[in-house]
């Protein structure tokens, strides 16, 4: 391939229109709602079977034969990447014959409906166990034999390279390269991986490599500008060059975390900035903050996490005026900078939002539970919370690049998806991506049995219930899964579990090293497991010898995410596959949902008709639990729209300067 060529394409990228607004929202959600019926459903079922039992016709084929028809096809596609649907048919019917001579995996029928699904641009909600890592493969063979980049995005640096290295025969048996981009990797091996016709990363390393490419670019926004610069400066390091080959396809493992519960914060490349006024203030500001009393000096709106203070609050600050460093002293800043330390302490509590490891404050992703050591609250926010904690500060840092995960994902031609829970953000999914959801039907049904949540007053009652359900289950041998929220709180549990003296495995943002073995060993005969949130999305959970008959996996949600999806995502790792499971819920109205999206009167009514056992009790619990869960959702698709907005208001306002955006 030519430089210019090569240059070419790896600056291609789409230009998405705004998001629509308004009657133009309202008549795009019929659109998207004609796309999600049933009809079409049915449509790429009745495919999928075709193609299934047109695989049968390739087992009698020697491997030459079939080797020198796969070759014939990647020609085809190569050529012309708009193949009608019969070749598109005959090449997924290959790939099903593919994968069984190299992987000794025959794709299901709803596999290859999956498959499908995605490679015409939907979004597809598969069960738990349904086999989501060879779906994603299938078209990405065909976006690898068309030439055009081809990135599959995964939820961690773990499953990028489990499943790169483990479909890797299926890619070269179809002569395909595949490669794998992880945290850890340097520029110039980086660039390799992007070369190969097929890509396992992260989102965030994805992102992350693309403004570090535009960053590079420095206004060579076309291919004739970067080959004057080669031929000016032949001795160019390869490090100094663009690591990636451009954006085209996007398939993504886990859409909902991806798309949506990520995309709350931008991507943000930058640097540190040396700012000692900003640490000359933080302990000061600290100290005076210590001094303001809550419901007085200040109050706190837990729903949208705001610090708001009062007239008081407001006179008794001016009194630490002159205790502040000059610059900080104006109104505004010194007002700022106050709520901030109010808020690292109301809102920001160790073991929940963040943990300290070797004297260093670290964030931890709130829905997934792991450890992002690389990232940090901005706004002095990071530095109030080390001041809190008495480490040492870090230095804050100067934003050089941004781009919202939303904006990102929109840059490519084709855009596919799947998760186990996407219907719930369907709407969203159509509004801000253009991706039809559609639901594929489990291999073999489902026989998951959910028992009725039970809902306490306080917490201790609650934990207390969980043991005594643990304790009951264990004796049955069944394993368990109990899915906790915070690593105190799994901790909490763990300590009161071996004061009964039971053993159980704890798996949370501190005790992370062997997620992926701990997590698939979860379903063995009498294991207790103990995990923060979704550890471990993405490694299946098999049933130990014995254990389908007995009842198979039991999970326990210790309280109801803001997210319905969360909590789905928990209860749908047992029953996969036609396995027997069960699951329960135990929520209290102290638990964070009730706390910050239920009235402190009707939590109170609550409290007075549970406790006193009246008819209808566990009913009107259920629906505040329900209406919690809506104005949670709602309020997070409110801010995912807002950072979408900001983006493009940015993007105008570069313009009207001049300047250039990260895109």
């Amino acid at each position: 391939m030519s430089l210019v060529k090569q240059d070419y394409k790896s600056l291609q990228r789409l230009f998405p229109s705004e998001v629509p607004k308004g009657m133009d929202a309202a008549a795009n959600s019929l659109v998207g709602a004609f796309y999600r019926q049933n009809p079409r459903v049915w449509s790429l079922k009745s495919r999928a079977y075709a193609i299934h039992s047109r695989a049968d016709s390739f087992r009698g084929y020697s491997r030459q034969e079939f080797n020198s028809y796969l070759q014939e096809l990647r020609l085809r596609f190569r050529k012309n990447p708009q193949q009608d649907r019969h070749v598109v048919n005959e090449a997924f019917a290959a790939l099903c014959e593919a994968s069984e001579r190299s992987l000794g995996i025959r794709p299901f029928p709803v596999q290859v409906m999956g498959a499908l699904a995605m490679y015409n641009g939907y979004l597809i909600e598969m069960a738990t166990g349904e086999g989501k890592t060879l779906t994603v493969c299938l078209p990405s063979v065909l976006v690898g034999w068309s030439a055009r980049p081809c990135h599959v995005v995964t939820v961690n640096d773990y499953l990028a390279s489990r499943d790169a290295s483990s479909m890797s025969d299926l890619y070269r048996f179809c002569g395909l390269s595949v490669g794998c981009v992880v945290s850890e990797m340097e520029p110039g091996e980086r660039r390799d991986n992007y070369q190969c016709a097929v890509v396992y990363a992260t989102s965030k390393e994805i992102l992350a490599d693309y403004l570090r490419d535009r960053l590079k670019l420095q206004g060579k926004e076309k291919s004739c500008h970067m080959l004057l610069e080669r031929l000016g400066n032949p001795g160019l390091e390869r490090g100094e060059e663009l690591v990636m080959r451009g954006l085209h396809t996007a398939f993504v493992d886990e859409v909902d975390s991806v798309l949506i519960d990520e995309a709350v914060t931008p991507l943000i490349i930058s640097s540190p900035a040396q700012n000692s006024f900003l640490k000359d203030v933080v302990p000061c500001i600290q100290e005076i903050s210590q001094n303001l009393i809550k419901d007085e000096d200040y109050s706190v709106d837990l729903k949208h996490m705001q610090v708001h203070l009062t007239a008081k609050g407001h006179r008794k600050i001016r009194e630490y005026q002159e205790r502040i460093p000059g610059i900080w002293q104006g109104a505004s800043r010194r007002e700022e900078l106050i709520k901030q330390a109010i808020s690292s302490r109301e809102f920001y509590h160790q073991e929940k939002q963040y943990v300290v490891q070797d004297g260093k404050v670290i964030i931890v992703d709130e829905f997934t539970g792991r450890l992002m050591p690389n990232r940090s609250w901005s706004n002095g926010l990071h530095q109030m919370i080390e001041a809190k904690e008495g480490v040492e500060f870090s230095d804050p840092t100067e934003t050089l690049a941004r781009l919202s995960f939303q904006r990102f994902f929109r840059l490519f031609y084709r855009l596919g998806g799947m998760s186990g829970t996407a219907r719930e953000a369907a709407g969203e999914f159509w509004q801000i991506f253009g991706l039809p959801t559609v639901s594929v039907p489990t291999h073999k049904p489902c026989i998951r049995r959910r028992y009725p949540d039970r809902f306490f007053v306080d917490a201790e009652n609650k934990y207390q219930a969980i043991i005594e359900e643990i304790l009951h289950v264990h004796g049955t041998g069944r394993p368990i899964l109990v899915g906790t929220r915070s690593v105190n709180v799994s901790e909490d549990l763990a300590q009161r579990l071996a004061q009964e003296g039971l053993e159980c495995q704890v798996l949370n943002a501190v005790r992370h090293e062997e997620e992926a073995r701990i997590i698939s060993q979860a379903g063995e005969y009498g294991n207790i497991t103990i995990a923060t949130n979704m550890a471990g999305r993405g490694t299946d959970i098999k049933l130990g010898p014995g254990v389908a008959e007995i009842g198979g996996l039991h999970v326990i949600a210790t309280e109801r995410h803001e997210s319905g999806r969360i909590d789905r995502q928990l209860f749908g790792r047992c029953a996969r596959q036609g396995d027997p499971g069960s699951t329960r819920a135990f929520v209290s109205l102290q638990d964070a949902l009730f706390e910050r999206f239920v009235h402190r009167s009707v939590r109170s009514s609550l409290a007075a008709t549970i406790q006193a056992g009246l008819p209808g009790a566990v009913r009107a619990a259920k629906m505040a639990c329900y209406l919690a869960q809506r104005s949670a959702q709602s309020q997070a698709s409110q801010k995912r729209k807002s950072v979408l907005q900001n983006d493009q208001w940015f993007d105008k306002a570069l313009s009207f300067s001049g300047k250039k955006s990260s895109l």
